[in-house]
């Protein structure tokens, strides 16, 4: 059996995927299944990835029926996943080769670990960032919720640049209770690391930098025209009445996990007053400014009290 499963979940990415899909069989570590989303894209990107497939078993590619967005189809991927860990790659972003031969080493040793992350590097056209969020080193979940408040107002909340054990990441899913037409488009991955975290016990973070993160001038991270921003302001909105409506007492036992959720309500909000307060720039609505500022600060305020 393979030790880990890459989910790709693949829409329209037919420049990238070669690329990805290259890092994912060239890994120094191969015991590994690469599993290949087909999310009904409109170009050549799958006939790319059955010409891989038709070279390396271990490449398995799945279809779904219509188009089910990031979530959804990175959970149809590791639905047919045969490993016990997982690890998510965006087909536009591809692995440092020995991703895997790092991370397994530290399963092997530490058995009973329920995440490991890693970082990345930021790539956008010819410039390279590394972005070094994360040292060496074990923690406990009380821990690890310390060491997200002391990295304020910066939280790394992907999915990918992690790895994760299938068993966890499925109870998630399922606890999120997601409707066959609720079709999350942004900040999806707070509402799965979130309740991921949660329950995990031992987190293990390496200063290793193993995957390329890759930005595109579509990249909707980059909204700077007033309908991506508020495209962004309301895909937060729905996050965080996704999450204000989720039944949270089965994992609200521990003081941990009401700060842990609480601390992401703030960051998301904050987040979204800012897109909002980037809109009312784009827009030119400057008298509005002021008030929208006054309300940042007001809650940043109550934050703190809070905590």
């Amino acid at each position: 059996m393979s030790q880990i499963s890459i989910i790709l979940p693949t829409y329209n990415v037919e420049k990238y995927i070669a690329r990805a899909l290259d890092s994912c069989i060239n890994q120094t570590f191969k015991n590994i299944e690469i599993i290949v989303v087909d999310d009904c894209g409109s170009d050549k990107s799958i006939d790319i990835a059955k010409e891989y497939a038709s070279k390396d078993e271990r490449i398995k590619i799945i279809h779904n029926k219509e188009n089910l967005k990031l979530l959804r189809a990175r959970y149809e991927g590791v639905k047919v996943a045969n490993s016990p860990y997982i690890m998510f790659l965006d087909p536009d972003d591809y692995l440092e080769l020995n991703a895997c031969e790092e991370c397994v080493k530290i399963l092997h040793e530490n058995s009973d670990i329920d995440l490991i992350c890693f970082n990345y590097r930021k790539i956008y056209k010819n410039m390279k960032f590394d972005d070094v969020y994360y040292s060496k080193c074990f923690y406990s979940l009380k821990n690890f919720y310390a060491f997200l408040f002391l990295k304020y107002p910066y939280i790394q909340w992907s999915i990918w640049g992690k790895v994760l054990k299938k068993e966890i990441y499925l109870k998630t899913i399922k606890y999120l209770d997601l409707n066959n037409d609720e079709k999350i488009n942004i900040a999806e991955d707070v509402l799965v690391y979130l309740f991921y975290l949660m329950q995990t016990t031992k987190i293990k973070t390496i200063n290793n930098i193993l995957i390329n993160y890759f930005i595109r001038d579509t990249s909707l991270a980059n909204g700077n025209n007033s309908e991506q921003l508020l495209y962004i302001i309301q895909g937060h909105k729905d996050i965080i009445l996704k999450l204000e409506n989720l039944n949270k007492s089965i994992f609200f036992d521990s003081k941990i996990n009401k700060k842990l959720y609480n601390y992401f309500i703030y960051i998301l909000k904050k987040e979204m007053y800012q897109y909002y307060f980037n809109y009312l720039k784009t827009t030119k609505q400057y008298k509005i400014h002021h008030s929208i500022l006054k309300k940042i600060l007001k809650f940043k305020y109550y934050f703190w009290r809070k905590f």
